[in-house]
């Protein structure tokens, strides 16, 4: 079946005799462009899938509640982002003091991962990008990898686009830089 627009999933999910049948469509639908999202953010497949897993509990309590003034997708984005944001502050409070930590831990969970099969170049891009506080990560993740406008990536994030715009270009120095270093060691 080819993807339904939003309204026609929103119907089909509000009568309660097609309700799980048009949730199952929606995550079919969404998945795929959500997880590859979250695993950019927390790298960690398995982690990735339980963000991904809570990301999608939200949007099914929610759902009944949603207004059709945005995009469903930028909707599901934003509980992925923040889910995301949340899974890797938990981290930082319960298992490592510093971010220095969670990187090195984010940066191993890269290079062991099965489920990760880049090349050396696409490594080294992902290793610096771990190296970018969370909020610049989500923000570059969006415009590098999604190539998302940033008037959606306001919906989603809560920002402005001016600040998003500053954010994006000093996240892009930051990895820039850090790849040149790595290149020369």
């Amino acid at each position: 079946m080819s993807d339904l627009s939003d309204s026609e999933l929103l119907a089909l999910f509000r009568k309660e005799d097609t309700k799980q049948y048009a949730f199952n469509l929606l995550v079919r639908q969404y998945q795929e462009r959500l997880y590859a999202f979250v695993r950019r953010m927390v790298t960690d497949h398995d982690e990735a899938k339980d963000v991904l897993q809570n990301t999608f509990i939200k949007a099914w309590s929610g759902l009944d509640r949603f207004r059709e003034d945005a995009r469903l997708y930028s909707w599901l984005y934003r509980i992925a982002h923040n889910e995301s944001l949340s899974h890797l502050r938990r981290m930082k409070r319960g298992l490592f003091v510093s971010d220095t930590s969670v990187i090195e831990r984010l940066s191993t969970s890269l290079d062991s991962s099965e489920h990760f099969n880049g090349d050396a170049i696409e490594r080294a891009l992902q290793k610096a990008i771990m190296r970018l506080p969370d909020k610049q990560r989500a923000v570059f993740t969006m415009r590098y990898f999604e190539e998302m406008k940033y008037e959606d990536m306001s919906s989603i994030t809560g920002t402005s686009v001016g600040a998003l715009k500053s954010s994006y270009h000093i996240a892009a120095k930051k990895v820039e830089a850090w790849l040149r270093a790595d290149q020369t060691k």
